[in-house]
């Protein structure tokens, strides 16, 4: 009977020694942040725990939409494709969209080589499906601050840009004038001055999430993750 116990409790406590390893590696991975819009934003600043999900050796982008799709994204990693091409790892499907035209930036700043362009915990990833399949003005667009916390009445200044070309080709960011602001999708009644910057005031603690509209241009919408104390 003693012998029993003895062997009943080795089986409780390998089974609960593997269900922690199960729980610490389900919180394993670099924790970064992904954006997604098709038209508008599906998911905001959402935190992901990153790990090599496509088994290349290295943490990419295209690990960090696995990760986002797999969490957050109703059908997983279905939700996500990406393929070798002639332009290197492209995506293939965003958040179920399959047209093939799609963007994305890292940390606001456009990606000069593919999917398998390195990152790292902190980092912010935003992959958008373009909206405007005629003309292709699909203009991005980003606030200076991407994270922000404030106290509960205090004001939040934002500067809202978009990211384009010159004449040449050359990359350049113009202020948005005339944009609208939203809280937590809600219109502010704040518009964005010929700087492109807007002064907002929030009440209510907690977290809430700032992006914008304009009837004037085809936005990918911008977001600014914001605590309020």
């Amino acid at each position: 009977m003693k012998r029993q116990c003895k062997i009943a409790a080795l089986v409780l406590a390998l089974v609960m020694s593997l269900s922690l390893c199960l729980v610490a590696c389900g919180e394993s991975g670099e924790v970064m942040y992904v954006t997604i819009a098709k038209g508008d934003m599906v998911i905001s600043y959402a935190e992901v725990a990153v790990e090599d999900e496509d088994g290349d050796g290295a943490l990419t982008i295209n690990d960090a939409l696995l990760a986002a799709h797999d969490k957050y994204y109703d059908g997983g990693a279905d939700g996500f494709g990406s393929a070798q091409t002639e332009y290197g790892l492209s995506m293939t499907k965003l958040w179920g969209d399959e047209s093939g035209v799609y963007g994305y930036t890292l940390n606001n700043t456009s990606v000069m080589t593919d999917l398998t362009e390195p990152v790292k915990a902190g980092d912010h990833i935003y992959a958008y499906v373009y909206t405007d399949l005629t003309t292709w003005s699909d203009s991005f667009c980003y606030f200076d601050k991407v994270t922000a916390e404030v106290s509960a009445g205090e004001t939040l200044t934002l500067t809202l840009s978009s990211a384009g070309y010159d004449e040449a080709w050359n990359p350049i960011t113009v202020p948005v004038e005339g944009a609208k602001i939203l809280v937590d999708g809600a219109d502010s009644g704040i518009v964005t001055d010929a700087e492109g910057k807007a002064t907002v005031t929030l009440s209510d603690k907690g977290e809430v999430i700032i992006s914008a509209s304009n009837d004037a241009m085809v936005m990918v919408p911008p977001v600014c993750a914001v605590t309020v104390k």
